[in-house]
């Protein structure tokens, strides 16, 4: 476990702690909500514990997300913050067992009274992954960001390629965009350090529902998003390099088949 992570849960310990000595009445509740609070970590904060906890962007949303609103479609920040805190409660409930608040039953479940559950309880997602004040900073920074140079070795890829491959532009910069891709969670959490604004991303429906049954990584959303605008840069590129080209309404007319006879997309 990290040193940034390991810190935020004993702060969240020793608060339960104080809390519960002051009124152990409902201390599932006091629990749960104290996670809510204490975890939803701001933009730059949580992209500084990704940077040092890349498995964070393998957490996917399943039924944690606990603001109604961010369930439809919530950013990766709100997914990992909300794995966090299933963390999180798990270690406070093991604290509650530890000092006699809460129990087990036979089987080793943690017992909690029926007054202490609501399934339709929700808690406000507090922070707004759509914010950052380092990445408005990095972008004064002198020198050529992290993905910016990637795009641009893709950029250069793709021409060096399109000079004798220009009748299949479309092809060959959804292999190149394919190439230049980020997918391992070691790779993406250098690129959110870098900005933070990548945890304000959505699923967008960007990534094959069906690959992860309706419930992608955080990370794969990151990296879903990143190929798609690789994308529509190189075909960009394309269309300045005359290799492809736009019908009246702006649809992209590529080449297809061994006639290259073009087809609107």
């Amino acid at each position: 476990m990290s040193q940034i992570l390991s810190s935020i849960l004993e702060g969240v310990r020793d608060e339960y702690k104080q809390r519960m000595v002051q009124d152990a009445a409902l201390p599932f509740m006091t629990a749960e909500r104290l996670c809510h609070e204490m975890l939803y970590l701001d933009t730059d904060r949580m992209a500084e514990l990704v940077e040092e906890e890349p498995s964070l962007l393998a957490s996917r949303a399943s039924d944690l997300i606990a603001d109604p609103k961010e369930r439809g479609n919530p950013s990766v920040g709100a997914i990992i913050a909300s794995n966090l805190v299933m963390v999180a409660l798990e270690n406070l409930l093991a604290v509650a067992v530890e000092n006699d608040w809460l129990r087990l039953d036979e089987e080793g479940n943690v017992m909690v009274d029926e007054k202490e559950l609501d399934p339709t309880r929700s808690y406000p997602m507090l922070a707004d992954y759509s914010l950052s004040q380092q990445a408005t900073s990095n972008l004064s920074k002198p020198g050529v960001g992290l993905l910016t140079a990637r795009f641009r070795a893709a950029e250069e890829s793709f021409l060096q390629k399109l000079e004798t491959e220009a009748h299949d532009a479309y092809q060959l910069a959804l292999e190149v965009s394919s190439s230049y891709s980020v997918f391992a969670p070691d790779d993406i959490a250098p690129l959110v350090k870098e900005n933070p604004l990548l945890l304000g991303l959505r699923p967008d429906g960007l990534v094959d529902e069906e690959l992860f049954s309706g419930d992608p990584p955080a990370g794969m959303i990151i990296s879903g998003h990143l190929t798609n605008i690789l994308l529509d840069q190189l075909l960009e590129v394309a269309e300045e390099h005359g290799a492809l080209a736009r019908d009246g309404v702006g649809h992209m007319i590529m080449p297809e088949g061994d006639e290259d006879s073009p087809v609107i997309h």
